[in-house]
């Protein structure tokens, strides 16, 4: 099992990460109907598989998402049998999370090109290896789980949401980027973008504890900075102005919640715990818990939140939005210049 501790002295993932399911031991003798190698190609290839030992065994790994996963997968291929194969080929046979994230996102982007074998590969070097992204899984799925309340559990994140899995192949093109395996990491993107409609440049830099709710739409720059703990809407793009080079897209500070289909362009800084209304386009610097709306958006208040990425609280409430609106009725009846608008 990978060690999920950090030298600095920094708290085990274990205490960062509430424990949803009850691990339950539980027989999962004669729940296989098909063969995987009938289903999957990747194993009739003779990918690396675990002994049949590890797979049935169910016992803590001192990872909770690692061992809630594996339980709730144990629990739905009961329920539906029909399912069990896929279950069996995605979850039970590998040894940890690492494993099984690189199977699932290998099968989803495979093509002529990327081989599902040569994919598995690539995904297992990338991610066994290095442990920010070992991190950064967890904290992402747990993400979900926290902020998504159509993410019914961990395993469904991790088969099911394209929005998790566009996040992990980002990881790992970025990774391959920093290496020098830039062509690659390019190909990668090409193949998220045509999978799963979401399209992250590799050079981009994205922080950890990341939702991308639905995912559809959006599009991160080359020169993006994403900081910890952001949730993202679909829709969203962070783009440039222009044709010019250099630093040139938007960086969003820790904890901010960017709505659907925001459009932020330019090298601007969105502040930490900054709200982003859906909609909005944003060409202009945003202070650090601002709320923006409009086009083009300007400060209309002020989150209380310190993360509203967390909250996910996408409007305020009823008596700001009437205060709001009848201090602009105001101005206008008495012919008042709204001084944050252009003429």
């Amino acid at each position: 099992m990978t060690c999920l501790s950090d030298e600095s002295g920094a708290p085990l993932l274990s205490e960062m990460i509430p424990r949803r399911v009850l691990i339950k031991e539980q027989s999962l003798e004669g729940y296989l109907e098909c063969p995987p190698e009938k289903v999957f190609p990747v194993y009739a290839m003779g990918v690396c598989r675990p002994e049949s030992e590890s797979v049935v065994s169910v016992s803590g790994s001192g990872d909770p998402i690692w061992d809630a996963v594996r339980e709730e997968a144990k629990l739905e291929a009961e329920k539906e049998p029909i399912l069990s194969s896929f279950l069996y080929a995605s979850v039970l046979s590998h040894e940890n999370l690492e494993l099984a994230l690189g199977f699932v996102l290998a099968n989803r982007l495979h093509n002529a090109t990327l081989l599902a074998t040569q994919l598995v590969d690539i995904f297992y070097d990338v991610i066994t290896n290095d442990k920010a992204i070992q991190r950064a899984i967890r904290l992402d799925v747990q993400a979900f789980i926290d902020r998504d309340p159509a993410c019914i559990s961990y395993s469904s994140a991790l088969l099911y949401l394209k929005g998790y899995h566009s996040l992990q192949s980002y990881r790992v093109a970025h990774a391959l980027w920093k290496k020098g395996r830039k062509v690659l990491a390019l190909a990668l993107q090409s193949r998220v973008s045509e999978v799963f409609g979401v399209d992250i440049h590799p050079a981009a830099r994205i922080g950890e504890g990341i939702l991308l709710d639905h995912g559809t739409g959006l599009v991160i720059g080359e020169t993006a900075v994403i900081g910890d703990r952001v949730s993202l809407m679909q829709g969203v793009t962070l783009g440039g102005t222009g044709k010019g080079t250099g630093d040139r897209h938007p960086k969003i500070g820790e904890g901010a919640l960017i709505g659907a289909s925001v459009t932020l362009l330019g090298n601007i800084k969105i502040g930490e715990g900054a709200m982003i209304a859906a909609g909005s386009l944003v060409l202009n610097d945003v202070p650090p818990h601002g709320m923006v709306a409009g086009i083009p958006a300007n400060v209309i208040g002020y989150v209380i939140e310190k993360d509203p990425s967390l909250t996910m609280k996408h409007d305020a409430s009823r008596n700001f939005f009437e205060h709001v609106a009848v201090k602009f009725t105001g101005r206008r009846s008495t012919g008042i210049q709204d001084p944050g608008r252009n003429n």
